[in-house]
């Protein structure tokens, strides 16, 4: 079960005005499940994306960033899980095509103006004939409300959908931001292993779209990992259909500034429920770096501990053998590194616990207070390096039993 998250019902998610949905079975992987989403778009959407840095990456990302140089102006998203045609050659990238062109042929628009997204297994050909054939239960079940249904359709290994959605006051008319997301396990940065869809009915151009969509990915996806594995499917859109009437014309205005606070806080609710759902995931444990130099460094150092396994099991048994923390900022390849100056902390949200500093054990520190924080469920780590201002945050998750067991059967 996710670690303190619940999906919000299908009334609490707004439909985004020149935003339609639909859902299908197309029985990819397996029988009576729907596994295949078509989210169609008003004439005059803009959007934009970022991928996956895999160099594996999979055929949709490919056809995905061919489309996106080709004009922002896209119509159509089509996502299907059960497989994610990758590692599939030539015969993915015809597959990831075709199924552009019989989208487009449906919707009547052109081949460029869709944009396909896939996930699941790798290494296997895409069922490509009971995708296509699908298509057409997903067109005539379009309709505005089922962000819902979409993100439970978007799921593999997740144990729960992953949604949110906002409504907020700019220039005297309300404007909505949506967005469903999946993911549970290889995740990580660049970006994180998932698939992330968000609109708004607010009207931005192409590079103040570009410059959002970014702005949101780092403040989200690319702080969050599971078991720092980065798959070869890793997609986050942001959409933009203007329909609200209200166009945002540049990043100095007031109502940039709401929107931007409005899309990250989306995304950010987004890639935690990703972290709260990892596989096998008990625990939820936010790893604060403050006083680096730059806040790459503080990220080096974060992700260092966030990826130890010796620290993620530990804190899946609640065993405070904290040493392990130190151990992995010593490894962050940080220079010049102040043992001495280096302080941690453990806390429960109510409690904080000063663990180490002066290069050991602090003096106040009692194994039994380390203990009671790590047997919650949610737990934070604080490492102040004291060598500048900059700070970083990152989300992860414990590595259980469950999460072996998950992968092991993955295929079964």
């Amino acid at each position: 079960m996710p670690v303190n998250y619940r999906t919000p019902s299908p009334e609490q998610l707004y439909p985004v005005s020149g935003v339609n949905l639909g859902i299908a079975q197309a029985a990819i992987r397996k029988p009576d499940h729907h596994d295949l989403t078509l989210i169609a778009l008003a004439a005059g959407s803009r959007v934009a994306g970022v991928f996956t840095l895999n160099r594996f990456c999979a055929a949709p990302v490919q056809v995905c960033r061919r489309h996106l140089e080709l004009g922002d102006d896209i119509r159509a998203l089509v996502i299907n899980t059960g497989n994610a045609n990758a590692g599939t050659g030539e015969a993915g990238w015809q597959a990831a095509t075709r199924t552009c062109a019989v989208v487009a042929d449906l919707l009547a628009i052109e081949d460029r103006q869709v944009l396909p997204f896939s996930t699941g297994v790798i290494l296997e050909p895409l069922p490509i004939d009971k995708l296509l054939a699908a298509l057409p239960n997903c067109v005539t079940n379009l309709r505005a409300d089922r962000w819902h249904a979409a993100a439970q359709a978007i799921m593999t290994t997740d144990t729960v959908a992953k949604a949110a959605s906002r409504r907020v006051d700019i220039d005297g008319r309300p404007i909505t931001v949506t967005g469903i997301a999946k993911g549970a396990g290889m995740i990580r940065p660049n970006m994180a292993t998932m698939l992330a869809f968000v609109a708004t009915d607010a009207g931005l151009a192409g590079p103040l779209l570009e410059r959002l969509l970014r702005e949101a990915a780092d403040e989200s996806f690319n702080g969050i990992t599971v078991d720092g594995d980065t798959s070869t499917n890793d997609s986050f859109v942001l959409i933009a259909t203007g329909q609200s009437g209200v166009d945002i014309l540049a990043d100095d205005s007031a109502a940039y500034a709401t929107l931007r606070e409005t899309v990250i806080a989306i995304a950010a609710e987004l890639a935690q429920a990703i972290v709260r759902d990892g596989e096998g995931a008990s625990k939820f444990i936010t790893i604060a770096v403050e006083n680096g130099r730059h806040r790459d460094e503080c990220r080096r150092v974060a992700y260092a501990i966030a990826h130890s396994p010796l620290v993620k099991t530990a804190f899946f048994a609640s065993d405070p053998n904290l040493g392990r923390i130190l151990a992995a900022i010593g490894y962050a390849e940080i220079e010049p590194l102040a043992i001495d100056r280096v302080r941690v902390w453990l806390s429960d949200g109510d409690n904080e616990v000063l663990v180490a500093e002066q290069g050991g054990r602090a003096a106040t520190y009692r194994e039994e207070d380390g203990a009671a924080i790590m047997a919650k469920a949610e737990i934070g780590i604080r490492v102040e390096l004291a060598t500048g201002t900059a700070r970083a945050t990152v989300y992860t998750s414990d590595l259980s039993y469950d999460y072996v067991k998950i992968n092991a059967d993955y295929r079964s």
